[in-house]
């Protein structure tokens, strides 16, 4: 996709012609995004598109990038204090009575975080959001400290991080990098990036990227030795700064922002299941994230409060801020929960069940708790083209799905011989395939986009503890145990992790609802009754659920036992199956 509706205009600084690029309603905030190396200003064109709906957004070629010109001599040309003059010029230019929010990438976030921490630019910048790009002088620091107190753990981050700045050494070698892009590199970079960072194949890198990098390699001269052995020791940020970090980086460790609060005080901290070019690769996730927080400061700013990080305070707010996660049996009981649990860390949630109705009271409580966006979608998982139409639909207007928890489920109480061959087919229709639709469409879409994700079965301790009284749903939920092992070990290779939640005996509504094989309506309605009354006098609420799902993901857990009762049932299967064979025969009190 090319910027083909923006508003070109060209700004002069210094000598150079700088090609500046707007979108959106220009009396709106601006948002300055600041690319970086090798790119040009299209490889912003999927989240400046997203964000214009709200923002007056601008993008531009840096100087020698792109249809910008270039220094002469290049040598000098691409220091980060001229930078900052391009930079000052351009907002100048674009907003010249409002400060404006800066984005950047790689070398845009590098040289961005010059603007944020020099003194001439207070007053000019309303926050700055990073993303794999550290300030040249933090870093120096960071290298200074290792260096000067070597630990064991330090010297490991000193030599992880030396290792993935190869390329930063061979960009100091004269004339062989441009050789390099001029030749064989530029020809094979598209590969390159759609190969290892599964950047989508839709015209990006722009013609001009021999050019763009054999001039940009001057970055990386001008600025890098000079600021590592000398950084700066007043390089703190005067405004609010939100670091978004790719976890899967080639380039860039996670270490590099340890102790980051020391330099930027008004701090908030995001992490992303992704490689390095997520411009390209998560565009919904960076446009979600961008303008939550520019919103929070513009709100803070026009109250006249403290200026402020995305409404979102969960626990898990950093991990799953701006994340799709949809979750199916949404309407009650721990998929309701879970909704709920996701939307205070700030995701995104689509909730799906049977119950419209449902789905939508639980949405529209999501945007309330702190979901930035939040949909109720009416489908039957047992559906699979019902299945198929709304991983369509979710795709095309809300974006891939980041977490999928798979949690719909009915219940079905009664001995094996009296559990007809109907009965078999709802439960498994429901518990089973509802599943294996969900992994299988919404799963495929997270393979393809190649960034990672994870996926949330809600199986049951009845998997791996049998029951008299549960043969079709026991059978259903081990089904589901043993997929999401199966799956598990496939999908690993796709940075797709999977996880099988066994609740055990948890206060909900299923009870009501559960089937009981072999029973008159009025027995029916006794058995559920009792069965309702038991469970909730155990009262273990399905928000504790929803907390172990959510830490599931965050710590990629293959397994989790839930209440007390699940996890010893899972000990017992596994050092003493005899005795939970022997508990099988009981009959329930019922």
């Amino acid at each position: 996709m090319k910027l083909r509706e923006a508003r070109e205009r060209w700004v002069r600084t210094g000598g150079i012609e700088l090609c500046v690029a707007e979108l959106g309603d220009a009396s709106s905030p601006t948002v300055v995004l600041v690319h970086g190396y090798p790119d040009s200003k299209e490889v912003w064109s999927e989240v400046a598109s997203r964000l214009a709906e709200e923002w007056h957004v601008v993008l531009y070629d840096v100087r020698g990038h792109g249809r910008s010109t270039a220094p002469s001599p290049l040598r000098g040309g691409f220091t980060l204090e001229k930078l900052t003059d391009d930079f000052l010029a351009v907002a100048d230019a674009v907003s010249p009575d409002r400060p404006v929010h800066v984005v950047g990438h790689d070398w845009g976030s590098v040289q961005a975080w010059e603007f944020a921490t020099v003194k001439r630019t207070e007053g000019r910048i309303a926050s700055f959001t990073s993303m794999s790009g550290p300030s040249l002088d933090h870093f120096g620091h960071w290298i200074k400290q290792r260096m000067s107190r070597p630990t064991p753990r330090r010297v490991g981050q000193l030599m992880g991080q030396g290792a993935k700045s190869w390329y930063v050494y061979m960009l100091h070698t004269p004339v062989l990098p441009e050789l390099a892009w001029r030749g064989p590199l530029g020809k094979q970079w598209p590969r390159i990036l759609q190969r290892m960072e599964k950047v989508p194949a839709d015209g990006y890198p722009t013609p001009s990227l021999p050019q763009d990098a054999a001039h940009g390699a001057w970055l990386y001269r001008d600025n890098v030795r000079p600021r590592l052995r000398r950084p700066r020791t007043d390089a703190y940020a005067h405004v609010p700064v939100q670091l978004i970090t790719p976890t899967e980086d080639f380039f860039l460790s996670e270490s590099l922002y340890d102790q980051l609060e020391l330099w930027a005080p008004q701090l908030v901290r995001r992490s992303l299941p992704a490689k390095h070019w997520v411009p390209r690769t998560r565009p919904d996730q960076l446009s979600a994230w961008i303008s939550e927080f520019v919103t929070a400061n513009e709100t803070a700013q026009r109250d006249g409060l403290p200026v402020q990080g995305p409404v979102a305070t969960g626990a898990h707010a950093d991990r799953f801020g701006g994340q799709l996660v949809l979750v199916t049996g949404a309407a009650g009981g721990i998929g309701r929960a879970t909704a709920f649990a996701f939307a205070e860390a700030g995701a995104r949630v689509v909730a799906v069940d049977r119950d419209g109705e449902g789905a939508a009271r639980t949405a529209e409580m999501a945007l309330l708790i702190g979901s930035p966006a939040a949909w109720g979608e009416t489908v039957d998982v047992s559906d699979e083209q019902a299945m198929e139409k709304l991983a369509e639909k979710v795709a095309r207007e809300y974006g891939i799905v980041d977490v999928l928890v798979n949690n719909a489920g009915i219940g079905l109480s009664g001995s094996f011989l009296e559990t007809t061959s109907e009965d078999w087919k709802n439960v498994l229709d429901v518990n089973l395939w509802g599943v294996i639709h969900g992994c299988r469409i919404f799963g495929k879409q997270m393979a393809d986009r190649g960034q990672g994700g994870h996926i949330v079965n809600t199986a049951s301790a009845a998997a791996y503890q049998p029951s008299r009284a549960l043969p079709a749903y026991s059978t259903s939920k081990a089904a589901v145990l043993m997929l999401s092992e199966c799956l598990r070990a496939e999908l690993a290779e796709k940075s797709i992790g999977v996880s099988a939640i066994c609740p055990g005996i948890v206060n909900t509504n299923i009870t009501a609802t559960t089937r009981f094989a072999g029973t008159d309506a009025a027995e029916e309605k006794r058995l559920r009754s009792r069965t309702s009354r038991l469970y909730g006098l155990r009262n273990y609420p399905p928000e504790k659920v929803a907390d172990a799902i959510l830490k599931a993901v965050v710590r990629n857990q293959a397994v989790v036992p839930v209440t007390p009762e699940a996890r010893g049932a899972l000990l017992l299967s596994r050092v003493s199956p005899g005795v939970l064979r022997g508990i099988a025969r009981l009959k329930p009190p019922l």
